[in-house]
């Protein structure tokens, strides 16, 4: 098994994907298009198909064989097409009338990023530590799914090292900022319609999710974050880390990646 297939066979890493999604939504092309052609507003049906969907496209770019691969990069893709149009008002640097597109290279890659950056950061915390060696690797195996989504080959990350100075700059450019639709979208993120059925994993994916936010992010989008926040989400990660030390990965995985 690779080190990106040790990653996403895992279960639990779908406690930080609530983080990416948050990141994502802090750039105003992606918040524009996620609030304008997306169901994330559609009621609980609509969320659970969602997610049903989400996850099964990560597990066929993972684990499938070249026709499932294939069909999920095309599912993707079909998506992508469809999600175009124009920011309705200013947002940070970008004037309104700034036309988006989730097939825009640049969208591709912060997306990409920010997933590189949020799974191996609840797989390190729950499961076990990676080295650096395997942190590249990560980068490196997932780099193709990418390109093949649109990405600029030369601009995606093959390292970590190479994914950090992505980020940084990102943050440093002002292009990252948190607007309205952004606030908006992330309350549907944190407290999805079904949230009110399984109560303690939506309180844990909100302590986790949030509290893992870079700080500045966290602050544009107003949730507060204090001592007494910090040792809720260290009680949060303990928990988690001791239910999977003791769950057979029969139950831990992924049926595909069992398979």
């Amino acid at each position: 098994m690779t080190i990106s297939q040790r990653v996403n066979a895992e279960r639990v890493v779908l406690l930080d994907w609530s983080r990416a999604i948050l990141l994502q939504l802090a750039h105003p092309l992606v918040a524009a298009g996620v609030a304008e052609h997306s169901s994330f507003r559609d009621g609980a049906l609509a969320a659970a198909v969602r997610l049903h969907h989400t996850v099964q496209s990560m597990l066929s770019l993972t684990f499938g064989d070249s026709r499932r691969h294939a069909e999920a990069l095309e599912t993707i893709r079909a998506i992508h097409r469809r999600v175009n149009g124009q920011l309705a008002t200013s947002v940070g640097r970008f004037p309104a009338g700034t036309r988006y597109s989730a097939e825009d290279p640049d969208l591709v890659l912060w997306v990409h990023a920010t997933l590189l950056d949020s799974l191996p950061l609840i797989y390190e915390r729950v499961v076990r530590p990676l080295t650096d060696d395997e942190r590249n690797s990560y980068c490196t195996e997932t780099a193709g799914v990418a390109v093949e989504l649109g990405a600029r080959p030369a601009d995606v990350p093959h390292s970590w090292a190479e994914l950090r100075a992505y980020l940084e700059a990102m943050y440093a450019s002002g292009v990252i900022v948190v607007g309205t639709q952004a606030r908006e979208l992330a309350s549907a993120v944190l407290a999805p319609p079904l949230a009110a059925f399984v109560g303690p994993i939506a309180w844990v994916n909100r302590v986790v999710s949030v509290g893992l936010l870079p700080a500045d992010v966290r602050r544009e989008y107003g949730f507060e974050w204090g001592a007494p926040d910090d040792r809720r989400l260290h009680r949060a990660l303990r928990v988690v880390r001791s239910i999977r030390a003791v769950l057979p990965n029969r139950v831990a995985w992924w049926p595909q990646a069992r398979a």
